[in-house]
């Protein structure tokens, strides 16, 4: 039986239940649960003048704001799909997946002008919707931020004076239909769009709210990027949903951030390792009042021992889990097992079953490592588009993470290694196999591979071995310049080694292991 129900009935519901309190503090301004849900509807009441249709997809790049938010609900009231892009993708890398979903509508800051500018004739949006968005960030002395340009609308123009009231769709929402896609990159280096249902959300804010201990008076601090699966699905949503107040800012500012738990008297804190680490070397954290934190909840890359120390000293126990983008948030570490079970990612959360299998797919015993196993109600419906790596991916309902670990005798979850070889740094993903092709074709490489290195400041880095053509001598300098403008700079390696061969196996594929060994030894 279909469900009439949508994850834009969480604005409306709290407009309904809490109208007054305070939801988001966006840049020191409070927005009320009423006022959000009355500029959600002026938002939708917009997509409907546009022509948009139940299944059509608003794509958006755009950094932290109201109007991002916005847009996410205004998109789930109607049945829209949802698509947000990393603004720091080069043109070429959004522009395929602005492509590759289709998207008929395209939100997008004032900041992005000129990249959009360059591809926008090949994006496939309709000519009457690209919508520029005021970001109303700092500029330099004597400059004023980018006009709308005469190929875009304004946005804020264009939504003042619509009327307040709920949405009226054409179609019926259900919990089934698609709420959003959001892209990670694969093996083959293409990005794919995993494709997320109101249902699974739904779920993932009542998994998120038992690993909280959510309540509505609960303030959450987090300045985690809204385009990422952590900052959208993680934070916002279970916040909202949860009533609390959440505290957004436009960007992260590791001052700023600390500043803000004490002003904000913050109760749930959420960073990212590396951002841990920038917000400890401020030594703010030693100049504020930290009483009110209950909860804190982060990592996000290999996160040594001493981190955890470090803010134990400060009273913040920071709470490490393990999902991604397909399965987010499906573990995550009871505060009083951080150091007693220190390196593990914890247990499953209430609406996720995990396990280890083996090359067959058989279970294996506790303490043996294999491919980590996934199923229950928070799991994607699939790959926009690529039915057949779906099928690969999400077998009898099971998903395969790509990921080995293993599970100890009390059942807590240990991550050992990528089985995809994908690397985090700085809290994003980076997927090798992008890169090596990029840089495969430069004239003077003949042969790449990269692999992610520990890095005391992002978690992990790229590390490139180059075969240089014959003849040919190479700087990590001309490579990096290569890479300019072909994909985003957090991508780029960050260690370079020239060598004269790379070790294959029979059928040409790079033996990663062995390079993996060969810095094990250099280190």
């Amino acid at each position: 039986m279909s469900i009439r129900w949508d994850v834009g009935s969480i604005p409306r519901k709290r407009a309904q239940v809490t109208p007054d309190k305070t939801a988001i503090i966006y840049e020191d301004e409070p927005v009320t649960y009423l006022k959000l849900n009355e500029r959600v509807n002026r938002c939708a009441h917009l997509f409907l003048e546009k022509g948009m249709a139940k299944g059509d997809r608003v794509a958006v790049v755009l950094l932290n704001c109201i109007e991002f938010l916005e847009a996410y609900f205004a998109s789930a009231k109607l049945g829209l799909i949802f698509v947000p892009l990393n603004w720091r993708l080069a043109p070429p890398e959004l522009e395929y997946q602005i492509r590759d979903c289709g998207a008929r509508m395209l939100l997008f800051h004032d900041s992005f002008v000129a990249p959009l500018d360059s591809i926008r004739g090949s994006l496939g949006v309709d000519q009457d919707k690209f919508l520029f968005v005021k970001s109303g960030g700092p500029t330099l002395p004597g400059l004023s931020p980018p006009a709308c340009p005469g190929w875009a609308a304004d946005y804020q123009e264009l939504v003042s004076g619509l009327p307040l009231n709920e949405p009226e769709p054409a179609a019926p929402v259900e919990l089934d239909d698609p709420l959003a896609i959001l892209y990670t990159s694969g093996v083959t280096g293409k990005p794919k769009g995993a494709v997320l249902s109101h249902q699974q959300t739904f779920f993932k804010n009542f998994q998120i709210s038992l690993y909280m201990g959510a309540r509505p008076d609960d303030v959450l601090i987090a300045q985690i990027p809204l385009f990422h699966s952590a900052g959208l699905f993680i934070v916002s949503t279970p916040a909202l949903a949860g009533g609390m107040t959440l505290v957004m800012r436009r960007g992260f500012n590791p001052d700023e951030f600390a500043r803000d738990i004490e002003r904000y008297r913050g109760t749930i804190i959420f960073a990212l390792t590396t951002m841990w680490r920038m917000i400890l070397d401020t030594g703010r954290l030693d100049q504020i009042d930290l009483s009110t934190v209950r909860c804190v909840v982060g990592g996000g890359e290999r996160t040594p021992p001493s981190l955890f120390e470090e803010l134990a000293k400060r009273g913040l126990y920071m709470q490490q889990g393990f999902g991604q983008t397909e399965n987010s948030a499906m573990t995550l570490l009871p505060r009083e097992d951080i150091f007693r079970k220190m390196g593990s990612v914890g247990k499953p959360g209430f609406f996720t079953d995990l396990w280890i299998a083996g090359p067959d797919g058989a279970k294996l015993p506790p303490g043996q490592i294999g491919e980590i196993m996934a199923r229950g109600p928070t799991v994607m419906s699939g790959y926009w588009n690529l039915p057949e790596v779906t099928a690969r991916t999400i077998v009898d309902g099971t998903l395969r993470t790509g990921d080995l670990g293993y599970m100890d005798e009390e059942g807590y979850f240990y991550v050992v290694d990528r089985v995809k070889d994908m690397y985090r740094s700085g809290g994003e993903n980076v997927y090798p196999a992008e890169v090596e092709k990029i840089l495969a074709g430069h004239p003077k490489v003949s042969n790449v591979a990269i692999i992610g290195v520990p890095d005391d400041k992002w978690g992990e880095v790229g590390m490139a071995f180059i075969v240089p053509a014959a003849g040919q001598t190479l700087t990590e300098e001309e490579l990096l310049e290569y890479l300019k403008g072909k994909v985003a700079r957090f991508k780029h390696p960050k260690h370079f080694l020239f060598v004269p061969e790379l070790p294959l196996t029979a059928t040409m594929k790079v033996k990663k292991e062995e390079l993996r060994a060969l810095i094990g030894k250099r280190s």
